[in-house]
């Protein structure tokens, strides 16, 4: 048995059973890293040694006793580097652990290896990364999304068991649908953002990447809960995110935002969905037509919002602490700014100049107020449809993963990559994808993922919904032809 195409679920049997052990399992995924990584660069760096090592110890009876668990490259894991794939903190070794590392390890997980990404998260296509471009399994000629591309990516091509990402606008969903698995966008408050670098901090969410949806709810059991190191994360009871997973739609009502089958989107993503939530409807679902009316304006506001805060967060990295320092230096603004244009990437400079733009004398009312105002209409859309509905249903992305290097030149064209996904994030609510079919495109296959989103804090009925439908078909089931 090939133990890496297995999910956390069947691994955790297989231990339990005593057919195979977390040293088998951390060897053969070390073992499947090597025959198919050279492919799709998917890692940045890991620590075999160390991952050997708890392994070796692991109890196996804790809720994730022994399972390895990837990392996206924006989350402290202490000893391990940190550079959010960026050329100013090369080098950088993280000293503590961000909080939802601390809550994997109590729950006996491994966490095991740094995953390429964007650039201080930002992008849609991990072509933004300082360390090379991750490749999507489906097509190695493709983007497998942003900015936890490599998350997915690995994920998808049995490379990890799962994995964390960061979800700012996007950034989990998306990949996730292109590269054919499982992602969830928790609602905001209800994960620690404590140790993970910040982008956007009114938009950012850490989630996971899995292979099915009971093993979403598996790592969402470990890493939520309120801690007192973050303050915007919320005091709120942690129900069992598995508890729900029964199949049962019975007397389920799915909203279907006509803002999100719009002119635009690739045919076949078109038909993939609808097919999805006719499917639905045979499962016993009600679907009812919704209207989310400012969805329009959401993108506008994000690269506003977004922009904004990561000009502030990305202020604190000056070459002075820690990371990149520039050479040869005349005086101090030298240091800044040399240290600054040598360490950053293009779209970091971008968004920081943007959202200082945005802060400038005179435009903080046009753009900044009038964006946050924006953003509260959003919120009070999602807040009247889940007065109708339990959940939203629509497509994740627009189309299937584009080819690398077609959007470089096109800033604008790529942003609007996540269309479908942002408001969710402005609403501080969550959001999952998951496999739904396929579109062919140049005779190659590419994974299309359905949308859902949830009222905050209902992942378990997010969940639950998203179960009965993985359940009732196969797409999560079928896997790229690589190594």
């Amino acid at each position: 048995m090939d133990l890496t195409s297995l999910s956390i679920s069947e691994l955790q049997s297989q231990f339990r059973s005593g057919a195979a052990s977390p040293v088998d399992a951390l060897q053969a995924l070390e073992s499947r890293i090597a025959r198919v990584d050279g492919d799709i660069h998917g890692y940045l760096s890991r620590d075999f040694e160390t991952a050997l090592a708890a392994a070796k110890s692991a109890d196996i009876s804790l809720p994730l006793g022994g399972v390895p668990i990837a990392i996206k490259d924006v989350i402290n894991v202490q000893g391990e580097p940190c550079t959010c794939a960026s050329q100013i903190l090369k080098g950088y070794i993280a000293p503590y652990d961000a909080t939802v590392i601390k809550k994997l390890k109590e729950a006996g997980a491994i966490p095991y290896g740094r995953v390429n990404m964007d650039e201080f998260a930002m992008g849609s296509s991990t072509e933004n990364s300082s360390y090379g471009v991750t490749r999507n399994p489906w097509d190695l000629s493709r983007i497998p999304g942003g900015s936890s591309g490599g998350s997915a990516a690995i994920v998808a091509a049995d490379e990890a068991f799962a994995a964390l990402g960061s979800d700012t606008g996007g950034s989990i969903r998306q990949p996730a649908a292109l590269c054919g698995c499982v992602g969830l966008k928790p609602s905001y408050g209800r994960v620690s953002r404590f140790g993970l670098v910040a982008f956007a901090s009114s938009l950012d969410q850490i989630g996971p990447f899995t292979k099915t949806v009971r093993d979403s709810g598996l790592l969402l059991n470990a890493i939520s809960g309120r801690d007192p190191q973050d303050s915007t994360s919320l005091d709120t009871p942690v129900p069992d995110y598995t508890s729900g997973l029964t199949g049962d739609l019975k007397g389920v009502k799915l909203g279907m935002p006509k803002e999100y089958f719009i002119e635009g989107i690739d045919p076949q993503v078109d038909a993939v969905v609808r097919k999805a939530i006719a499917h639905y409807e045979s499962l016993g679902a009600e679907i009812v037509e919704v209207s989310l009316p400012n969805t329009e304006h959401a993108v506008g506001v994000y690269y506003i919002i977004a922009t904004v805060e990561a000009s502030a967060n990305l202020a604190r990295f000056d070459g002075v602490r820690y990371g990149h320092r520039a050479e040869n230096i005349t005086g101090l603004l030298d240091h800044y700014g040399r240290s600054r244009e040598e360490g950053f990437g293009p779209e970091v400079k971008r968004r920081i100049i943007l959202g200082t733009y945005v802060l400038s004398s005179g435009y903080y009312d046009a753009y900044y107020l009038r964006a946050q105002k924006v953003r509260t209409l959003i919120r009070q859309d999602f807040t009247a449809a889940f007065e109708k509905v339990d959940a939203i249903v629509c497509p994740t992305s627009p189309e299937p993963a584009f080819k690398i290097g077609d959007r470089s030149d096109d800033p604008l064209k790529m942003y609007l990559a996540d269309i479908f996904t942002i408001a969710a994030n402005l609403g501080g609510i969550c959001g999952l994808s998951l496999p739904c079919g396929f579109a062919e495109t140049d005779g190659v296959r590419l994974p299309v993922g359905l949308q859902l989103l949830g009222k905050p804090f209902d992942e378990v009925n997010l969940l639950r919904i998203a179960h009965a439908y993985e359940q009732s078909t196969d797409w999560h089931k079928a896997k790229p032809a690589i190594g």
